[in-house]
């Protein structure tokens, strides 16, 4: 597994793009070794079955061993390491506080950065909405800046994020590198919007949809399912560059105790699959976009328009050819080319090439929408890559 990047509102790993698909995965009650994670075989049979799942990236919220990403990384799955610390109460009051807070996030980031499963870095969640009025939003700023630049000195080639959510979505976190939001919104209409709204939040950086999910002790396992399908869909194809499923299982354990009272869980406390296994399942291995939206989307239609363009048309033909659009159209104007630019373009099957006495530029086009067939028709240079 290659180090990620982000790649414009996406993230980029193996030299492809890195749709992210995920669960989130704990806290669960402490075991032997006082780590907030199942024994070796539990998490060894869950990542079998998320991996099952269509999932590609879990997401925990306490720093997880060594031995835990090793077993990530037998299964093809990535890990969004959460890095917790004491936001819930005055950190910013007392300075031993904040070292300790940074040298913490320095030390988790130094030990997991170099390992392949290692997906990106969270650091902190959800800093709550009292605390950032009573400092003041440009302090609670500061202080994430400081704990970016500490894990930045420790690994510059790392991701970081800082997961915020609606009650603050006024900070400022566009020093971190993916803009992640957790969000439980319920109706299709509302999160589109809203997801529109985080966007332009993000700016240019990539938008994580790093919680949703619902309860199916309250809504029912049917209505969970179809919560978490509308969720999921309108995440991927309102162009978040992924989301995060909350969570993948019922065994929940915060502040002390074995939560009881809600059951967010794709799969129950034993592990039983429920309804919204499946309809995850399918979500994700069509996803960015399900085949209900492909069906009713425009044929396209794509002119390259080429003249002596032997030593380029190759790779822009490749390039258009690797597009994942469910109907397109490819069509090469030869604009009365000397050199092997028609039978380049020729070699390429399901290429319509036509060849026409050279007239420039405009009158190739002219000719390539006259035979276009395709709802949109869209112009590119033989040179672009």
């Amino acid at each position: 597994m290659s180090q990620p990047v982000v790649s414009g509102k996406f993230l980029k790993a193996e030299g492809e793009r890195f749709l992210i698909r995920g669960v989130s995965y704990g806290t669960f009650a402490p075991g032997s070794d006082l780590s907030l994670f199942p024994p070796p075989d539990r998490i060894a049979s869950d990542f079998r079955a998320i991996a099952q799942l269509g999932a590609n990236t879990i997401r925990t919220y306490t720093p997880p061993s060594l031995d835990l990403l090793d077993e990530a990384t037998r299964h093809g799955l990535r890990v969004i390491v959460g890095v917790p610390w004491p936001q819930h109460i005055a950190f910013l009051d007392s300075h031993q506080t904040r070292s300790g807070i940074r040298s913490d996030v320095r030390g988790h980031v130094e030990r997991l950065a170099a390992h392949p499963a290692t997906l990106l870095f969270a650091l902190g969640n959800e800093i709550p909405p009292g605390v950032v009025r009573w400092y003041g939003r440009r302090r609670i700023e500061g202080f994430l800046g400081e704990l970016c630049d500490e894990a930045r000195t420790a690994s510059p080639q790392s991701l970081l994020t800082y997961v915020n959510y609606p009650p603050t979505e006024y900070l400022d976190t566009s020093c971190f590198d993916v803009c992640a939001f957790n969000v439980f919104l319920h109706r299709e209409a509302d999160l589109s919007a809203y997801l529109a709204r985080l966007h332009n939040i993000a700016g240019p950086r990539p938008l994580l949809i790093s919680e949703a999910g619902a309860d199916s002790m309250r809504h029912g396992e049917e209505r969970q399912s179809a919560l978490v399908m509308m969720q999921l869909r309108t995440a991927f194809s309102e162009g978040a560059c992924g989301a995060i499923v909350f969570s993948w299982t019922d065994d929940w354990w915060r502040g002390g105790h074995q939560v009881d009272d809600w059951a967010f869980g794709l799969v129950d406390a034993s592990r039983r699959p429920k309804r919204s296994y499946h309809v995850v399942q399918r979500v994700f291995r069509s996803a960015p976009f399900h085949e209900d939206q492909r069906v009713t989307w425009p044929r396209v239609s794509v002119v390259v328009c080429a003249y002596n363009a032997a030593q380029t048309i190759d790779e822009c033909l490749t390039s258009i050819e690797a597009l994942q659009y469910p109907d397109t159209e490819i069509i090469v104007i030869d604009d009365g080319s000397s050199d092997a630019t028609a039978a380049i373009a020729a070699s390429h099957a399901g290429v319509a090439v036509v060849s026409i006495a050279n007239g420039g530029l405009a009158a190739a086009r002219n000719v390539g929408l006259e035979r276009a067939t395709g709802e949109i028709v869209a112009y590119t240079d033989a040179d672009v890559r």
